[in-house]
């Protein structure tokens, strides 16, 4: 038994294997970013990571919404790259601190955030507009109309 490393026996009867005590010493998942506020991720990266845009595509447009709380329009850039791919970036600023104030929780995201999105080759790229009202960014992507091909029944002869 002495092959088998310690922090697989139970704790309360030395020589009982318990695999479920074995977690209370070994995480598999601790190097993974999101497990831990300690995590990879730090502040600064998590507005990134926490900026949640839908899309949904009407019969006329692409609408895209993006919950922005606290930013101002001027924070946030919309822009097409190479005709075909919309990118959503902006920046939310650390407030500055105080030495005298204490905090006794952090949980606002701050940093810079990017989303991309490749648009279907049925959108006019130069018709998008984008607005902010309380928070939200809205995007709309107007479609091109497709027409559907003309049938034309050719009558069969005998």
């Amino acid at each position: 038994m002495a092959t088998i490393p310690s922090f697989f026996y139970n704790r309360r009867a030395n020589n009982i294997f318990d695999p479920v005590s074995a977690f209370d010493v070994w995480d598999p998942l601790k190097d993974f970013p999101f497990t831990s506020p300690n995590s990879l991720i730090s502040r600064e990266n998590s507005a990134f990571v926490n900026t949640r845009i839908d899309w949904k595509e009407t019969p006329e447009a692409h609408v895209f919404e993006a919950d922005l709380p606290g930013l101002k329009k001027e924070k946030v850039k919309v822009e097409i790259e190479d005709d075909s791919v919309l990118q959503i970036s902006g920046e939310r600023i650390v407030e500055k601190e105080d030495k005298n104030d204490t905090w006794h929780r952090v949980e606002r995201s701050c940093g810079k955030f990017l989303r991309r999105f490749r648009l279907p080759e049925n959108t006019k790229m130069d018709q998008v507009k984008a607005s902010m009202e309380n928070g939200v960014l809205t995007v709309t992507v107007p479609k091109e109309e497709v027409k559907n091909p003309e049938v034309k029944a050719i009558e069969i002869s005998s």
